[in-house]
Order: C-alpha cells, then structure tokens, then sequence
C-alpha cells in the first residue's frame, strides 16, 4: 500500500457534490479472456459528471469468476494509493482471496487516470528517476530551491501533458465510475473492499449511493475530515512508532544489525552519509531520499522487517541494492527503467484534487520543530511533501469534511492500532462519522489487516458473504 498522507484543511461542511447524483445508464463491459483465470474489459464513463452526455473516458478492469455456487455477485476490490493499479493488485493478490472467491467473482477497476484506464502521464522515464530522487529535507536554501523548482517544473509538465483530465480526477468522479461498474456488472448493490486510500473511496460511494450499498469493508481507514498537517504529523508518529518498534525486536533477538550500535543512530548516520555522498549502485545513485523511502517500504508491513535489517546492513558497508530495491518498489519503477504511472502523475492528480493544500510556503517552514520532534528521521524529510499540491493546477472541487452516510446498513471498518499510514485514531474517528458503522480493531503493526491477522481475515469475510457484522468493541490479537 501506498503512503497516504491527509493534507486538507479542517472543515465541517458537508462536500457539495453530497447532492444525490442523478442516474445513468450503465454501460456494457466486453469480456476476453487475459491468462491465468482472468477475464479483461473495459467500461466507457463521462470523463466530466456535470455534463455526462460529453466526452468519455475508459475504465479498465479484471475479473476473477467465482468458483463456488450459488455466487452471491461480484466483489470490486481496491489497494489503495491513490493512484495503484487495483488489477495488478487483484492479478498478484488472487490467492488471498480464495475464500471470497468461492463466493463472488472478484472485480478490480483501475480508477480514473491510473494504469489502464485513460491515464495521467507527466514526464519520462529519465526525467522521473531525478525527481525521486532529490533530497527533501530541505536544510539548506539551495536544497530548498532546488526541490521547489522540481515541484513547480513538474506540475507544469502535468499540465502540459494531461490538462484536459486533471480537473475530473477526483474520487467523487471515481464513485461515481464505481456506480456505473456495479450497474454493467448486473449488481443491484455493491459489495467492495478498500484499503487505505480505498477506504476512502469506500466512503464517497456509500456518501453518494447508500441505497447501492449491499457491504463495505473498509480495511486501514482514511479520515476525509483531518488536516493536512495534522494528519502529516500523526503519519510521521506512526513510522517512527513502527521503526522502533522494529528497534526493539530487534534488540530482543540480538539481532546482527543491533550488535555494533544503537539502530536508530547507525540509521541517522547512513542517511546523513548518504546526504553528502550518494552511493553507487550499479550507475545508479541511491540518494539520502531513496533510502529513505526503501526504509519507510519495509515499515509498511512487519513481515519484511527481515529484509530492513538486511538492507541495512548491506548499507554500512557500502551495499545499496536492497535500500534501492525496495524504493523501486515504492516508486513502481520497473527493470527496464520505465514506471507506472503512479508517481507519474496519477497519485498527485488524485490527492491533490480531493484535499486542499496549504498555499502559503511559510506554513511549511513552520512545521519543521514540530515534525522533527515527532520523528527525528522521517520528520524533517516529510516537512515539505505536501507543497507539491498546493502549487498544483487544478483545485480541490468539493469542500473537505466528514462523509456523512445516510440509510446505508453497516459499514464495517477495521483499524490497527499502530497502523503508519491510516492512523488507528482515523479508524475510530470514522466510527462516529458513519451511522450504524461498526470498528473492528487488530492490536498490532503494519498497514492494514486483512493479510496480518487471520481474526481480521476471517471477521471480513463473514461480514462480506454472510453480511454478519462483529460485535461492537471486537479485537483482533492475532
């Protein structure tokens, strides 16, 4: 799953786009079949819901049919991001879905400008290895300069590119592109399981269509009300929580890497070496902000706590390949040099237009004790991330706020207690937002739960076939 980080600024109105979007017609999705048990299509849907009978863009999907009967209907799916592609997900992620599986065909959508749908595209190939890789911890004024210029020159290019999309890739559009998806599917409600980003998406289909909702299962759960800042910061807390928390297993196994110093130390020592002096991995350069994304890659999930060590290891004595392996990986940069679109363009085109961002560059300056207190590593490293967006062209539509549900049945939320990315406190601030909304929550680390706790696994999937909802105040412990 992708870093998802909030950057609106707090408002309790109720988004305009609440209004109860007139109906249209579904169209009609040509199934091919696409290798390993997967079918392919594509739906045509208005690229601009203010005027439907205008211009269309196409919605690409994969379907995986059930394999039991009777089959209750199709199951749509999506990771996260914004901006990842829900059926490369759903082709690389099938097997955890087995059970559901036997149950309803299992659908993934790329949204709106992402992958194979009509995309957002910016720059080349060349020309996004350099962006990534400049160093935003801006501590000095040339630093500075130089990442604002890369901002500026690259929304520019975005706009050059794909101006004609970038005003209609919110995820209100996305829902409504959702609705049209259960309507060709045959579907009289849906039945979805988000994660993170997804979460949020789950919220806007259920804001905008809750007579449409059959079951929502939002897992890693996005609170659309929290500022920008705020929910920077609270990200920020949530890594540093998760590195030490890989500190101390660390530490308890007397692992190899904790034998020769102090983890979090020898960690601030290798970014800092890298700052001046980036390591050679094979004509690449792993740069200060790379390693830090592989870093924060592995943090994602404690299973590939392991491969953190390694890669740390093999960092202090001058071995950057797994650092820059797992910040490929973030950054879907693939072996051939080229990337998805991901980072090109697409997470920007979505998040920026859903939340507004702080315009004043001073706001920014500002956070910097804050944000460096809350996590010495990826504090001052996160500062200026949200800035991208508030030189942006294209503006947030709707205003930020909760998204209120009315006449749904429950929605199931399921939150990790030291969850990085989507804070436990959103899952719970959701809870009250959402009438009838019941909060299942897993002790533990990592992003999301499905895939980390057989409870959480198993109390998703009674909720989503049976539609049997688990008790108010269930925890997950393993």
């Amino acid at each position: 799953m992708v870093l998802v980080t909030i950057l609106a600024v707090a408002c309790t109105q109720t988004p305009s786009a609440s209004r109860s979007p007139s109906p249209l017609t579904a169209g009609s999705i040509a199934w091919t079949d696409c290798t390993k048990g997967f079918q392919c299509g594509n739906l045509m849907v208005p690229l601009d819901y203010s005027h439907p009978t205008g211009r269309k863009i196409s919605i690409a999907l994969v379907r995986k049919p059930a394999t039991g009967t009777p089959k209750i209907g199709s199951l749509l799916i999506n990771p996260g991001g914004p901006g990842v592609s829900a059926i490369t997900f759903l082709r690389d992620a099938a097997t955890s879905y087995t059970n559901l599986n036997r149950h309803f065909d299992l659908v993934a959508f790329d949204p709106r400008g992402v992958a194979g749908s009509t995309p957002i595209t910016c720059v080349d190939s060349p020309t996004l290895d350099n962006y990534l890789s400049i160093d935003s911890v801006l501590d000095d004024p040339q630093e500075k300069q130089t990442a604002i210029q890369a901002y500026k020159d690259f929304a520019a290019a975005c706009q050059h590119r794909s101006g004609d999309l970038l005003p209609f890739m919110d995820t209100a559009s996305a829902a409504r592109d959702m609705d049209l998806i259960r309507g060709a599917l045959g579907d009289a409600k849906l039945t979805y399981l988000g994660f993170s980003y997804g979460t949020y998406l789950g919220q806007w289909y259920a804001h905008l269509f809750p007579s449409h909702v059959r079951a929502l299962s939002l897992d890693g759960v996005l609170d659309p009300a929290v500022p920008a800042n705020q929910s920077a910061l609270a990200q920020m807390v949530g890594f540093q929580q998760n590195l030490e928390a890989f500190v101390a297993d660390c530490k308890a196994r007397n692992c190899a890497y904790g034998q020769s110093g102090d983890p979090i130390t020898k960690i601030n020592a290798l970014m800092t070496r890298l700052d001046s002096t980036p390591m050679n991995v094979g004509g690449r350069h792993l740069t200060r902000s790379l390693a830090m994304t592989g870093v924060l890659q592995t943090l994602y999930d404690q299973s590939l706590w392991t491969y953190l060590e390694r890669s740390l290891i093999a960092a202090d004595s001058n071995d950057g390949r797994l650092l820059l392996f797992f910040a490929d990986f973030y950054n879907e940069r693939n072996a051939d040099g080229s990337y998805n679109n991901l980072w090109n363009g697409a997470y920007d085109s979505i998040y920026c237009l859903d939340f507004p961002a702080p315009q004043d560059l001073a706001t920014y300056d500002a956070l910097g004790p804050t944000f460096a207190k809350a996590s010495p590593l990826f504090g001052p490293w996160s500062q200026y991330s949200e800035y991208q967006c508030a030189l942006w062209p294209v503006k947030p539509k709707n205003p930020q706020g909760p998204l209120t549900v009315q006449g749904a049945p429950p929605i199931l939320l399921v939150g990790g207690t030291n969850d990085p990315a989507t804070p436990y406190v959103d899952a719970q601030s959701v809870n009250r937002q959402i009438s009838r909304s019941v909060l299942l929550t897993r002790q533990g680390n990592g992003h999301t739960s499905y895939d980390s706790s057989a409870c959480a696994k198993t109390a998703e999937d009674a909720y989503l076939i049976d539609l049997t909802v688990p008790a108010s105040g269930t925890v997950c412990s393993s």
